[in-house]
């Protein structure tokens, strides 16, 4: 640090300011230390061995991306409860990244879309996968009769794998419009 940082520093923080947030700093530490006596307690053996009995490990894969990583998921009750990396999956072997050590996190967030839902008179409301794609198709073909193909943007993404972006290639291209992106151009 510079003699000048230095020096802007301590003209904004005097010497009775600093005594007055190291003693807060102190009351706090002392008092929360008294505050969590006996809310925690010690694991068992059997706790720490298998935290979620009666749970089972399911393999499956990471969906952040499109490489494929594994994941061990272990499921209690129909629910995703812990996972682990796959030590033993070809693609990531024994790693994760952020996204992926995250992933259990993505799947039980309550914000996340579980179903199809259209906004009617300023309220969501669910609606069926067959109702979903027949609306969303009739627009698009709405579009193309009324301003045309290049009316409409594809854009693919990191999610797909290989043959998932070649059909969506194809897609556009029957559709009648190049106009094909992918999200990492952003």
């Amino acid at each position: 640090m510079s003699q000048s940082t230095y020096d802007a520093l301590k003209a904004k923080i005097g010497r009775r300011s600093f005594i007055k947030m190291a003693a807060v700093s102190a009351a706090a530490g002392a008092t929360s230390a008294f505050a969590n006596d006996g809310v925690t307690r010690e694991a068992t053996s059997e706790e720490v061995k298998n935290p979620f009995p009666g749970s089972k490990k399911v393999k499956t894969i990471c969906t952040a991306c499109s490489v494929g990583c594994g994941i061990i998921a272990e499921v209690q009750n129909g629910v995703w409860v812990r996972q682990e990396v796959a030590q033993d999956h070809p693609i990531s072997l024994g790693g994760h990244c952020c996204k992926g050590a995250d992933m259990i996190d993505m799947v039980r967030s309550e914000v996340r879309l579980k179903h199809p839902m259209v906004k009617e008179a300023g309220k969501w409301k669910r609606i069926s996968w067959d109702e979903a794609y027949t609306r969303i198709s009739d627009k698009m073909n709405a579009l193309h009769k009324s301003v045309g193909a290049d009316a409409v943007q594809f854009l693919g993404s990191a999610k797909m794998s290989t043959e998932q972006a070649y059909y969506f290639r194809k897609f556009a291209a029957m559709y009648g419009t190049n106009n094909i992106d992918h999200q990492a151009r952003i």
